[in-house]
């Protein structure tokens, strides 16, 4: 069966105008994960206008869930975007720079929910030659854990679902091109924090304490031997210990000493692995300076694993919009994403699009206070997600 159509310039430009101005606004009046009142309000709204059915306060907060029904049969394809910001000062110098002291848009997120609202736009356009139905999926709290992910799938937005696809946009990928990979992609990403406790006292007389900073640079240095020494290394994985707190004046040894860090693995033997290693090197490195130690292990996002299908399926849509050095098969990411949770539970594709443009400044890191993508790449947002609906149709 033919195409709905290929995406004229003319309705692509229209569509993209739109995203501009969502995204601007969007960028502008940021909201933190599970305070996204006002995103939601106009991500619904602007549904509504385009006449398609909307249910807000999803999934405990406030999830947005549109649905889009077809009038020929065909598969429910569940469509996702994430809307919540970080709790980062916007340094940009540009009109639509963050107006909320303290919050801004530093992922894209903001650009995830105009993109897929163009895609609803785009949809509602062809509606009636739409094969099945499309759910939009606007998901709050990606960038805390546990985030909104989980309880949309417990209040049932995958029921009957057939495939879900999401994306990115990425500055490190250049606009104009987009990626994805198929099996583990995205990491598992967990949390330890590690409690020492010894015996404070004076700084003078160390023999009579039992000093838990001592303790505690000991374990640091431990826990650097775990992935070297008892992980499978062609296993990627990382143990990274981002604070150690100890003490309160020069002359003092310390009681306690806390040690935090993250966990990135790729499956799910190797994650179990390093918690195990984890704990049991604390409870022995603390045992053997006479200290003792706690260990709270917080499992956060599982790996986000891509079906295999449906990523030969992206990289087949891919090569028909782009030249064949545009589409690229990305290596693992370490980042994590709860878009992991949707794709445990029906087959999906996740995948890139490539936001960044050095020569106008947008290259930033995610996470940066300086972020800012070439809104350029929600056009190829947009032109991948139709793509990759049309082509069950085809």
């Amino acid at each position: 069966m033919e195409r709905i159509m290929m995406i004229d310039d003319r309705l692509l430009n229209e569509i993209q105008l739109k995203m501009i101005a969502w995204r601007r606004y969007l960028h502008a009046h940021p909201e933190l994960s599970y305070q996204e009142k006002n995103t939601s309000e106009f991500v619904a709204t602007t549904l509504r206008d385009l006449g398609i059915e909307v249910q807000k306060n999803f999934g405990g907060g406030y999830g947005v869930v549109a649905s889009l029904k077809g009038e020929q049969p065909g598969r429910k394809i569940a469509l996702r975007a994430d809307m919540d910001a970080l709790p980062i000062q916007d340094e940009k110098q540009c009109e639509y720079a963050s107006e909320v002291n303290g919050v801004m848009h530093a992922c894209g997120h903001d650009g995830h929910t105009s993109i897929l609202l163009g895609v609803a736009t785009y949809f509602s356009y062809h509606r009636s030659q739409l094969r099945g139905e499309l759910i939009f999926i606007f998901q709050p709290a990606e960038e805390v854990c546990p985030g909104g992910a989980q309880g949309m799938i417990k209040s049932g937005v995958l029921q009957g679902v057939d495939v879900i696809y999401g994306l990115h946009l990425w500055t490190p990928l250049p606009v104009g091109t987009v990626g994805s990979a198929a099996g583990p992609f995205m990491a598992a990403a967990d949390e330890f924090f590690i409690d020492i406790i010894g015996k404070g006292g004076h700084g003078g007389v160390p023999h009579v304490t039992i000093d838990s900073i001592v303790a505690g640079s000991a374990l640091v240095m431990q826990l650097q031997s775990i992935v070297s020494r008892s992980v499978d290394p062609l296993l990627p994985a990382v143990v990274t210990v981002g604070t150690i707190k100890g003490g309160t004046a020069q002359n003092v040894i310390a009681e306690k000493c806390q040690i935090t860090g993250t966990v990135r693995t790729f499956d799910e033997q190797t994650r179990g692995l390093i918690r195990q290693r984890i704990e049991s090197m604390a409870s022995l490195t603390a045992q053997a300076y006479g200290a003792e130690a706690t260990v709270d292990y917080v499992m956060g996002y599982p790996p986000l694993v891509n079906d295999a299908y449906e990523v030969q399926r992206f990289f087949d849509e891919a090569l028909k919009i782009y030249a064949t050095e545009c589409v690229q098969t990305l290596p693992k990411l370490m980042p994590a994403e709860d878009f992991a949770y949707y794709v445990q539970q029906v087959p999906g594709c996740f995948m890139f699009i490539g936001a960044g443009n050095k020569d106008r400044g947008m290259d930033y890191p995610h996470h940066h206070a300086l972020f800012d993508f070439d809104e350029a790449a929600m056009r190829d947002g947009v032109k991948m997600i139709v793509a990759m609906v049309e082509s069950h149709s085809s």
